[in-house]
């Protein structure tokens, strides 16, 4: 959306008081992130009422709820679904010179069509800091997680191919990029709509021989089936870094199944396992659910057991929460709010000890980091990540440096010390 603003003339300001349309891009997978995104169109709706800027509301929550919505705030002027991201130059149309009425544009864009697929010809602007940006690589999902509401929201999968995501990369490359994150709702999905049923090894592959990237990591990949060729690939070395981040969601038999998740648990240790003895170094990210329907003491034990045999690098924790339009929605045996958040913390105690472990054995020892900038907590330290910390969710780690470093540069660093989820190091 930024891209084709800016690529019809329109300028972004840093501020809404500044603007004449005010965009707010939604989700609305889980309670607490409906919530964030009223929140902030009715924040945006108090500035529009001061200052009259045109107000749009984009993203997941208008492709849900776009005709409650409609009734419910006049104040937006535009909703656009998850699919029509690319209308955004019609929402933005401003008035003919001398005619004061309002363009006639239909207010409510949002459609259910979800087939279109964004690829390299659309314009870009990369978000991130210059140096780091994420790389979708296809949208949509075609399983069917009893307590998911993305399919409903994003359609089927639609890949895009190597030769255009590559030529994505290239771009980013020039324009300095060094890190890539490969991101999709289902990535090891990857290809199986295309031509030829290209997969995610394929592109890895191809990704390797990007002059200028190099770091590349593959973000959400669904359990369904990890190939002896994603393994080499992840194996490989170059650019490509040995990080997965895989959703189990459980570590019991019973409740895998009401999820319908597919893989039971054994296999899931099985595959894990198999995994980390196939890619040298190998960085595991997942995260679970605790308080899921029908879930008791006892699967909840097997899920701490699961979590302590695999000891996750890094493991994000959710508590189930309804969402009508999902199969869980109508499940029975709801566990209480107090139970959730009982197992909720004591699941981030035991993983904050695995963490911490892990993060402890590192000192010492030499690694690659990308330099981030000056550090808001420490002002003497700059902050950088490890190739094995994902920007925004995995920790950080402040560096220290007889010379001065500049964002994106990618330096030798030994780990001097550790704290809960954060290190700290030396430039070397």
């Amino acid at each position: 959306m930024l891209g084709l603003a800016l690529s019809e003339g329109h300028q972004l300001v840093d501020s809404p008081e500044k603007s004449d349309t005010i965009i707010v891009n939604t989700c609305s997978f889980i309670g607490e992130a409906k919530k964030e995104s009223i929140d902030a169109i009715l924040e945006m709706a108090e500035i529009k009422k001061k200052y009259g800027q045109k107000l749009v509301v984009t993203g997941c929550l208008a492709q849900r709820y776009a005709g409650e919505l409609e009734k419910e705030m006049p104040e937006v002027d535009h909703f656009l679904g998850t699919a029509d991201f690319t209308q955004i130059s019609s929402a933005l149309q401003k008035p003919a010179a001398g005619n004061t009425s309002l363009v006639q544009i239909k207010r409510n864009l949002v459609s259910h069509e979800l087939q279109y697929l964004a690829n390299y010809d659309l314009p870009r602007v990369n978000s991130m800091p210059k140096y780091t940006a994420y790389l979708k690589i296809s949208e949509g999902c075609d399983n069917a997680c009893a307590f998911c509401i993305i399919p409903k929201l994003r359609g089927k999968q639609r890949s895009r191919t190597v030769e255009d995501l590559v030529k994505e990369a290239h771009r980013l490359a020039e324009q300095g990029v060094v890190e890539i994150s490969l991101i999709a709702q289902d990535l090891t999905a990857y290809g199986h709509d295309l031509p030829g049923r290209p997969k995610l090894a394929e592109l890895l592959t191809a990704l390797r021989a990007v002059d200028g990237i190099k770091w590349v990591r593959c973000m959400y990949a669904y359990p369904r089936s990890l190939s002896t060729d994603l393994m080499e690939a992840l194996a490989s070395g170059g650019n490509i870094l040995p990080y997965l981040d895989i959703p189990v969601q459980h570590g019991s038999d019973k409740i895998l199944r009401r999820m319908r998740r597919g893989k039971d648990q054994g296999k899931l240790t099985e595959l894990l396992l198999k995994l980390r003895e196939a890619v040298p170094n190998l960085v595991l990210r997942s995260t679970v659910m605790v308080g899921f329907p029908g879930e008791d003491e006892e699967d909840f034990q097997k899920l701490m057991d699961f979590a302590e045999a695999i000891k996750f690098e890094r493991l994000g924790v959710f508590k189930y929460s309804d969402e009508e339009g999902t199969a869980a929605y109508d499940l029975d045996s709801r566990v209480p709010a107090k139970i959730k958040q009982a197992r909720y913390d004591k699941l981030m105690r035991l993983q904050r000890k695995i963490h911490k472990a892990k993060l402890k054995s590192m000192i010492g020892q030499e690694y690659e980091a990308i330099v981030e900038g000056p550090s808001d907590e420490h002002p003497l330290l700059v902050k950088g990540r490890l190739w094995s910390q994902a920007p925004d969710i995995d920790g950080v780690t402040y560096l220290s440096s007889e010379r001065s470093l500049t964002p994106g540069e990618i330096v030798r660093v030994r780990i001097e010390s550790a704290h809960d989820y954060d290190l700290s190091a030396e430039v070397i």
